[in-house]
C-alpha cells in the first residue's frame, strides 16, 4: 500500500499542464445537434430567401475611407516592431513552459485570436500595427511621408502567390508541425519571417509587399473591411467588402486557404478523421505521428472547399446566360466568403482563448518568471471550471452557434449584392446565386456538424 502511496504521488509531482488546443465536449455531444445543424442550415436558407425575394435589402459599397496619416501608421509601427522585437528575445531567454512565456501566448492568443478578431469589428488596424511601415520609414528617411519609390517593380504575374505560399506555411507550422508552441522554435520561425517579409519590403517597396505578398496584410485587411465600425463611421457588417477590387485566381485561392485550413482545424481533432487516417482517437499518439496525413488533409479540406466555390460559382454562371467574365465574377464572390471565415475564427478559437488569455495576464504580470508582480495579481489561479460544467458548455456551444449562422447569413448578404451589382434580371439574379447559397446552407451544416462532433482535446 505505501509502495502505491508513493507511485501515485510521484505521477501527481510528473504531471504538467494539458494544453488542449480547444475545449472538450462531453456536455456538447449530450445536445440535440441533430437539431441544431437543421436549424442553423434552415436559417442560412431563410435569410437567401428574403434577400432574394426583396432586393432593395441589397448592400450598397461605402464610400472609401482614405488611409492614415504616414506619421500615424509609423509610430504605431515602430511601437508594435518594438514590442514584437522583445516578444522574439523572450522567446529565446524567456521560459520554456508555452502558457509561461510571452512569445507563444502573444502570437496564439493576443494576435492571431484577440487582435484578429477587432478587425472585422473595427476595421483595419494592421494598417498601423503592422511591424514594417514605420522601420521601413526611418530606414529611408521617410518618416513622416509617404513611401518613395521601390528599387523594384513588383511582377505582375506572381499575384497573391506569395501570400498563399507563405500563409500555407503559417498553417503548417500551426496545424502539422508538432511543437508550434515552444518559445525558441517559435522566435526562430517569427524571425524568419520577419526577415522574408522585410526583404521584400525593401525591395518592392510597402504598398506591393503588404498589399500582394503579405499574407496576414492580405488577410487582415480583408476581415477589416467587414466591419460595422470603424474610420468612415457605421456600416452593415460586409457591407465594406464590396468595395474591394476583384481578386486576381491567385487571390480567390488564397481567401479559399484561409477558410480551408481553419475548417481543418475543427476537423482534424475530430473522431471521424483520426479514424480515416487509422487512428485511434482515445490512443492518439501525438502530432508526429500524423504530420504526413495532416498536410495531406489541409490540402484535401482546402481543395474541396475551392472545388466547391469554384462549381458553384461556374453552374450560377452558366445558368444566368454567363454575365461578365467567370474569372472576375469568382474574384467578387470568393469576398463572401470572408464573414464565413470570421465566424469560423471565432467558433474555433473561443473556448481556447477563455484559458490562454488568463495565462497571457500572468506571463504579462511576470514575463521572466522571477517573482515579478506587475499587475498587481499576485499568484492568481487559471480557471478552467466554466468548461466542465452543463451551463459553461452550453453558453459557449451557443455563442460558436450563433456565430457560424450569423457568418454564413452575412456571407449570403454579400454574395447577393454583388450578383445585384450585374445588373441582371431579378430571374438571372436569383439563377446566379443560388447554387453558392446552396453551397452555404451545406457549410453551415457543416461547420455546426464540426462543433458538435466527437474530439479530442
Amino acid at each position: 500500500m505505501k509502495r502505491l502511496a508513493l507511485a501515485y504521488a510521484a505521477l501527481c509531482l510528473l504531471t504538467g499542464p494539458a494544453l488542449a488546443h480547444a475545449a472538450g465536449r462531453g456536455f456538447v455531444m449530450l445536445l440535440p445537434t441533430g437539431w441544431v445543424i437543421a436549424g442553423g442550415a434552415l436559417a442560412v436558407f431563410v435569410s437567401f430567401a428574403a434577400v432574394s425575394l426583396l432586393p432593395r435589402l441589397a448592400m450598397t459599397a461605402p464610400r472609401t475611407v482614405p488611409p492614415l496619416a504616414p506619421v500615424v501608421a509609423q509610430v504605431a509601427s515602430l511601437a508594435s516592431a518594438l514590442v514584437l522585437a522583445g516578444l522574439v528575445v523572450l522567446g529565446f531567454i524567456g521560459p520554456r513552459d508555452p502558457v509561461e512565456n510571452l512569445l507563444p501566448l502573444a502570437i496564439w492568443t493576443l494576435w492571431w485570436v484577440e487582435i484578429v478578431m477587432l478587425h472585422p469589428l473595427f476595421g483595419n488596424l494592421w494598417e498601423a500595427l503592422n511591424p514594417f511601415t514605420g522601420p521601413y520609414a526611418l530606414l529611408t528617411g521617410r518618416l513622416g511621408h509617404v513611401e518613395a519609390d521601390p528599387p523594384l517593380q513588383y511582377p505582375p504575374w506572381l499575384a497573391l502567390w506569395p501570400a498563399v505560399a507563405i500563409f500555407f506555411g503559417f498553417a503548417w507550422f500551426q496545424l502539422v508541425y508538432p511543437a508550434p508552441e515552444d518559445p525558441a522554435i517559435l522566435a526562430a520561425a517569427v524571425l524568419s519571417y520577419l526577415l522574408v517579409s522585410a526583404a521584400g519590403v525593401l525591395a518592392f517597396g510597402l504598398r506591393d509587399w503588404l498589399g500582394k505578398a503579405d499574407p496576414f496584410a492580405v488577410f487582415l485587411a480583408q476581415l477589416g473591411a467587414a466591419a460595422p465600425l470603424g474610420r468612415g463611421g457605421p456600416r452593415w457588417p460586409g457591407a465594406g467588402l464590396l468595395s474591394l477590387p476583384a481578386l486576381p485566381p491567385s487571390g480567390a485561392i488564397f481567401v479559399l486557404l484561409t477558410l480551408g485550413t481553419i475548417t481543418f482545424d475543427g476537423f482534424a481533432n475530430t473522431f471521424a478523421w483520426l479514424s480515416t487516417i487509422g487512428i485511434n482517437p482515445l490512443d492518439f499518439p501525438g502530432r508526429s505521428e500524423v504530420m504526413g496525413a495532416n498536410t495531406l488533409g489541409i490540402l484535401l479540406v482546402s481543395g474541396v472547399l475551392a472545388s466547391g466555390f469554384f462549381a458553384a460559382v461556374g453552374v450560377g454562371w452558366l445558368w444566368a446566360g454567363k454575365p461578365d467574365s467567370l474569372s472576375r465574377l469568382c474574384g467578387r464572390l470568393v469576398y463572401s466568403l470572408i464573414p464565413i471565415s470570421i465566424a469560423y475564427h471565432f467558433a474555433h478559437y473561443l473556448s481556447d482563448t477563455l484559458v490562454k488569455s488568463q495565462y497571457l495576464l500572468l506571463a504579462l504580470n511576470d514575463p521572466l518568471q522571477g517573482g515579478a508582480d506587475y499587475l498587481g495579481i499576485g499568484h492568481a489561479h487559471v480557471m478552467t471550471s466554466f468548461q466542465n460544467t452543463a451551463s459553461g458548455a452550453l453558453t459557449i456551444y451557443a455563442a460558436q452557434t450563433a456565430a457560424l449562422v450569423m457568418g454564413h447569413v452575412v456571407g449570403v448578404a454579400v454574395a447577393h449584392s454583388m450578383a445585384v451589382e450585374e445588373g441582371l434580371p431579378p430571374a438571372d439574379v436569383l439563377r446566379l446565386e443560388l447554387p453558392l447559397a446552396l453551397c452555404m446552407v451545406a457549410y453551415t451544416g457543416f461547420g455546426l456538424w464540426l462543433l458538435g462532433a466527437p474530439a479530442i482535446s
